[in-house]
Formats: structure tokens, sequence, C-alpha cells
């Protein structure tokens, strides 16, 4: 509030009362989070311990905890007259993975990019443990004659790749295998760094608008590799199915305040629609 008689000068008057208002509108924002006593997720934790979120690491406040599984997420450009024979390779390798038990991963879905960046194979894979499995994994893996010759052969059909670490949010619900046909869509969020808290307090809230017709897959925001990255997995029936589940979420009260709160956290957004592969359990 702007004191009675207090004279200043005009420019800095305009950005007090903007930010008496924006104050005002954080406080209405999280004011239900305070006397919603019976809350769970990662911002009932923050409250009743009372941290800091500017002390605390992200992955403890917005992650499952020590329940957490470690996610890695791969994105691979294949050359255009070698997708089919990576595919084919790909499949193999993930089939005998997922029956050997000493390798403690899973694939959670494989996909082909259909619109967005071309010829690009797409991997989540789970290590359920955390960072401790993926070391497992990946000195096993080091070890192995069979699955170095398969790199090796992989290397030939590929321009480029990349990969994250990945951590799941608290109040998404776990990726689990579904059956098809499905498209999917990866919605990839750059949020400005110091905004990650804030969007999962808002996204806490806003899950629930986008779980009625479950196309919600997974939530996940990224540990290593490129950061302040957020990733939504969404399943459609077809590109008609997605348009009216997004339409029907407008008509729903409280979704459009959440897109109007989160969209001033982005700095970037990417949109890629995927075909699963045979092999992929989410179908």
């Amino acid at each position: 509030m702007v004191t009675a008689g207090l004279v200043r000068p005009k420019g800095r008057l305009l950005y007090k009362c903007y930010g008496d208002l924006q104050q005002a509108s954080r406080q209405q924002i999280l004011l239900p989070l305070l006397v919603a006593g019976s809350a769970t997720g990662w911002f009932r934790s923050l409250l009743v311990r009372g941290v800091d979120a500017r002390k605390d690491a992200h992955s403890n406040l917005l992650s499952k905890g020590e329940a957490s599984s470690l996610y890695k997420l791969q994105f691979h450009n294949v050359k255009p007259e070698c997708l089919d024979a990576y595919n084919a390779l790909e499949t193999e390798v993930q089939k005998r993975l997922h029956l050997d038990q000493d390798y403690p991963c899973a694939v959670v879905g494989s996909w082909n990019t259909w619109y967005g960046e071309q010829d690009q194979a797409v991997h989540l894979w789970r290590y359920t443990g955390g960072y401790p499995a993926l070391t497992d994994c990946l000195n096993k893996l080091n070890n192995n004659k069979e699955y170095l010759e398969f790199r090796r052969e992989r290397a030939k059909m590929l321009i480029s790749r990349r990969n994250q670490l990945l951590l799941e949010f608290s109040f998404w619900n776990e990726p689990l295998p579904r059956p098809g046909p499905n498209i999917y869509e990866m919605r990839s969020y750059r949020l400005k760094p110091g905004t990650m808290i804030e969007w999962g307090n808002h996204w806490a809230r806003a899950i629930k608008y986008r779980q009625e017709s479950d196309e919600a897959v997974g939530g996940f925001f990224s540990q290593i590799g490129d950061l302040y990255v957020v990733h939504h997995l969404w399943a459609y029936k077809d590109f008609q199915s997605r348009e009216e589940t997004r339409n029907c979420a407008w008509l729903k009260a409280g979704w459009d305040a959440s897109v109007n709160y989160t969209v001033p956290l982005i700095s970037s957004m990417e949109s890629r629609i995927m075909i699963p592969t045979k092999s992929s359990p989410l179908q």
C-alpha cells in the first residue's frame, strides 16, 4: 500500500504499487497451501519442516525422495536411411537388458519423433536405486563385449546424440506400461534459473486438471545435462483426442490461472509428437 501524503518520483511509485500487487497475488496462491493441513507432496514437507526453498536442493523438495528412481532421457538423431535398422538393433538390446536381472535398469518407453526433429529416436530409461544403480549398470555394460559391439554398430547409424539425467516430480503419476495405439507428446520447458520451485508449486495443483482422461504419463526435471529443463509426457489416442482433451482443460475453473502463472517462468519450450516403437512398454 502507498502511504497517504508520501511524495515519491512517479516511476518509483508505479514500481512500488506493482510490487505490492505482485506480492499480494503470490500470497493468494500460497494461502491454500498454508491452511491445507492435510496437504501432501513436497510443499507440505517444505512448510512443516520450515525449510527455506533457497537453502535446500530442488531434488529434495520436488522429487519423491528416497523412493525416487533416476531416469535417463536419450535423444538420438539417426541417418534417415538407417532408421529401420537402428530400431531393430535397439529393440534387440532392450529385450536382452530386460531379461538380464543383473542390470538394474529398464526402458520405460522408446519412440520415433513424428513431428519435431525428424529421424529422431527418443528413449526413457529408469534406474531403480538411483545413482548407485546407474553406476553399477554402466560398469557392467562397459565390460560387456556384446554391448560394446552394439555401440560400435549403432555409432555407424547416428548423426548425433545427447542425454539427460532426470528425477520425477512427486506430484506426477509414475510412468507405467500402457496398451496402444497412442501418440505421445513430450512438452519440454526450459525455465528461467531460480524458478523451478515456483513451477512445482503451481503444477502440484494444476496436474489434477489433466489426469481425468488418463493422458498424463509422467513429469520430470533435469539433474544433469541441460539444467532447469522440465519434460511433461502425455498420451493421446490421436490428434483429435489431443485437441479435445486440451480444450476440455480450459473449461475447468483454475486451469487458466495455472497457465497464467507458469508462462512467465518459461524461457523457451518445445513440443514433439512421438510414435512408440514395437518394443516400447508405452504403446
